[in-house]
């Protein structure tokens, strides 16, 4: 039966200063049918968010874990290489400790100021999503042969403080993992043909991160509206390495998971002050996260979307259609990969670079188009699951809005 996109395509083209209406809106449940967020109104302390809510939310990317692509006028300006491998070990490797310390010292002041935070609760945001790489735990980077900046936690604690300050709910996602978790890519924090992490003694420096991460939102009042911790972002996946995948799921999840409720016992923390820990989820294809978890309380996944990524046809009618009729929650019915959240996704589209920007797709010529697929990816994350997170807040693109929910996207989809 083909899919009737009328309906829903008049409901998307109306604007009603968007985001959608809460009115009437279901409560957030969890796998046992209990809210997973408390009732309380209070944008001070407020660990979870009221349960009739929905997550909506924005991605604070590059800012401690640098991607080039994305900020390349800063990058260029840190006098970090301009040519591949680009990541932050190898600027670290050219500018040497100290003088790559000040460069990211002044990166992680100026990249997303106090302000941005005022902008958000303006288009009604309530969740930032934080990537960190372990390096921010000096204790565990190897310093013979691993070049990272220092000095990232004191303003990954002044960042959270103004999130919380505003209330916003705070996710912390284990980017940047020991030895890179995928190959040749600058979000692990390093540039390898062989990701390294899928080994014991990588796995026992991650744990050592999520323990004093822990730590570290237990006791800094900053932290307070830290709701979840992701033990690692987008691993491989089973095509790549079965074998690594696999090991990952009946290793370094369970332990991980473990790490994390076995520090928060030491600390004295009640189990309904625990945070969630996230997987990515089925969709993801690194296999199924809850396999070898023997304790999902508490538990959440992880979703990412990239339409560009998909393998769909690459066309207008095409990417509606899809997005309009997107159920990311799995087979959520029968308890496995709930709840899910859209923790990435962007209107970027299509694979290639010369057709992404004719005139069939370019951002300044089809306004219309952007802002109808933004509202229904938003509606379908809403529906399915319990919410969505755009990649990513702020990007050094020029005009293109199509990753940068502070640029001329406001504008193009009218978020006030």
């Amino acid at each position: 039966m083909r899919f009737n996109l009328l309906p829903i395509l008049a409901l998307i083209s109306t604007s009603y200063g968007w985001l959608p209406s809460e009115e009437n809106r279901e409560p957030l449940l969890g796998r046992d049918g209990t809210s997973l967020f408390n009732s309380s109104l209070s944008s001070d302390g407020k660990r979870w968010l009221p349960g009739s809510t929905p997550i909506r939310g924005v991605n604070l990317g590059s800012l401690f874990v640098s991607e080039p692509w994305m900020m390349t006028p800063t990058w260029n300006g840190m006098n970090c290489p301009q040519s591949e491998p680009r990541s932050e070990f190898d600027c670290m490797l050219k500018l040497g400790q100290t003088g790559g310390d000040a460069a990211f010292q002044r990166h992680y002041q100026d990249w997303i100021p106090e302000s941005d935070f005022d902008k958000m609760v303006s288009y009604g945001l309530n969740t930032v999503r934080i990537p960190v790489g372990y390096w921010m735990y000096e204790d565990i980077v190897y310093r013979d042969s691993e070049h990272f900046p220092r000095g990232g936690l004191a303003h990954l604690k002044r960042i959270c403080g103004y999130a919380s300050n505003r209330g916003f709910y705070i996710i912390l996602d284990l980017h940047g993992a020991p030895g890179a978790q995928v190959a040749n890519n600058a979000f692990t924090g390093q540039y390898t043909s062989n990701p390294g992490f899928y080994q014991d003694y990588q796995f026992d420096r991650a744990y050592k991160f999520l323990a004093w991460l822990r730590q570290v939102v237990h006791e800094n009042t900053e932290f307070r509206n830290v709701g979840m911790f992701e033990v690692v972002n987008e691993p491989l996946r089973e095509f790549e390495d079965s074998g690594k995948t696999t090991y990952m799921r009946n290793t370094f999840y369970p332990t991980a998971y473990k790490t994390i409720r076995d520090k928060e016992a030491s600390l004295g923390i009640s189990s309904n002050n625990y945070v969630h820990i996230q997987f990515m989820n089925k969709l993801w294809n690194s296999g199924d996260p809850q396999q070898y978890l023997t304790n999902k309380n508490f538990a959440a996944y992880d979703d990412h979307r990239y339409l560009k990524w998909s393998g769909i046809s690459q066309d207008k009618d095409t990417y509606l259609r899809t997005s309009c009729n997107d159920d990311r929650s799995g087979d959520a019915a029968h308890g496995w990969d709930w709840p899910v959240l859209v923790g990435e996704w962007s209107l970027s589209a299509p694979l290639d670079y010369n057709q992404e920007w004719n005139d069939y797709w370019r951002p300044d010529n089809n306004k219309d188009f952007y802002s109808r697929w933004f509202k229904a990816q938003v509606l379908a994350y809403e529906k399915h699951v319990a919410g969505w997170i755009f990649w990513s807040w702020k990007t050094e693109l020029g005009s293109d809005y199509r990753w940068s929910y502070s640029g001329k996207l406001a504008s193009v989809v009218n978020l006030k």
